[in-house]
């Protein structure tokens, strides 16, 4: 939905719109929860729920909402040769609803505080004639018997279903809801003015990472060599990191990438990293011998072995990366793997789903 919500910003002022979202999904599928389709009363289609298994059902059962107004909460499971469904074996439940002009002012709330990079939910009853309500962190105002259900998923930063999910009369005060949840995107902190970095910047960027870029030297550090990264900055990456970590802008989603090859850059930065309360993912590209060397000046700055092994280093997966580009792809490999806590092994060398749950 966040990456739709400029266009039906742009669209709804002049007609009505059908958004579509997956808010529950079981077992695997190529799409998590709150994945959105939003159809016009023109009939074009943004956005997507899958990989092309259920759009068209989506969109004849859309036309309809347009239509007649009332929303309605379809399930799709396991494809078969009768049926629409999901060939990779998941089932979804889709909630499709009718939006107007109406709708705009909380809408416009939600971009407002996505700009803002400040963490919201967006919370719809399940019902044919939806109630939606924007709820933010520290919001208590009661709202359908929900606030403080909806306020956990938002701590939590996660997508989730609460209320009842059997609305009988007696809990006609809960229905069944969908919150979705929006955080600030990810950060990525990148120290070195260099073209490992730049394409760094790029494929972070592109995986939805706000890319910040520091470095000491002025004359390498400027924007035009670094167009994809949302902040270019000039200072002592050590110093910096030590500056986002008392504005609170650095969490356990944060991921620090040490790309220089100079110890008065390198063991400062990593020292201040690894003695932060909160951080993702920490790593540092280089040889072997000069990780080692590395290892030495940081417990020489006073860090035992435990910390000094929480430096990813040499940094990225084997891939037999070589140019700058590759390695980008490599390292955010690494990322990835590490951030879900998976094996990095080829997916035709082992067994299961591979859609993982996420929510």
């Amino acid at each position: 939905m966040r990456d739709l919500l400029g266009q039906v910003l742009e669209l709804l002022p002049d007609q009505a719109l059908a958004l579509a979202r997956i808010v529950d999904r079981t077992g695997a599928g190529p799409r998590g929860t709150g994945a959105s389709m939003v159809v016009t009363e023109d009939g074009h289609v943004l956005g997507s729920l899958s990989g092309g298994c259920v759009e068209s059902a989506v969109l004849t059962t859309a036309n309809q909402v347009l239509l007649d107004g009332h929303a309605t909460l379809e399930r799709f499971a396991a494809a078969d040769e009768l049926t629409v469904g999901l060939p990779c074996g998941g089932e979804i439940e889709v909630f499709v609803e009718r939006l107007d002009h109406t709708d705009l002012p909380a809408l416009r709330a939600l971009h407002v505080a996505l700009d803002a990079h400040r963490p919201v939910a967006y919370a719809t009853t399940l019902e044919s004639a939806p109630d939606r309500k924007l709820l933010y962190p520290g919001d208590r105002t009661p709202w359908r018997g929900l606030d403080h259900d909806a306020a956990a998923l938002l701590t939590a930063g996660h997508n989730g279903l609460v209320g009842a999910q059997d609305c009988t009369p007696a809990q006609a005060q809960r229905p069944r809801t969908f919150v979705q949840v929006f955080r600030s995107p990810a950060r990525m902190i990148l120290a070195g003015a260099n073209d490992y970095t730049r394409a760094l910047s790029v494929a972070a960027t592109n995986l939805g990472y706000h890319v910040t870029v520091v470095d000491a030297r002025e004359t390498f550090t400027t924007p035009a060599r670094f167009p994809a990264a949302d902040q270019v900055v000039v200072d002592w990456p050590h110093r910096y990191l030590d500056a986002e970590q008392d504005a609170g802008r650095v969490d356990d989603r944060t991921v620090v990438c040490v790309l220089t090859h100079d110890p008065k850059f390198d063991v400062p930065l990593l020292a201040s990293a690894l003695r932060l309360p909160e951080v993702g993912f920490i790593g540092a590209l280089g040889s072997r011998r000069a990780h080692a060397e590395r290892t030495d000046r940081l417990r020489a700055a006073g860090l035992d072995d435990a910390e000094t092994g929480r430096v990813r280093s040499p940094l990225g997966l084997d891939l037999a990366a070589d140019t700058p580009e590759e390695t980008a792809v490599s390292i955010l490999a690494q990322i990835l793997a590490d951030r879900g806590n998976t094996t990095a092994r080829p997916l035709a060398h082992l067994n299961g789903p591979i859609h993982r749950r996420s929510n």
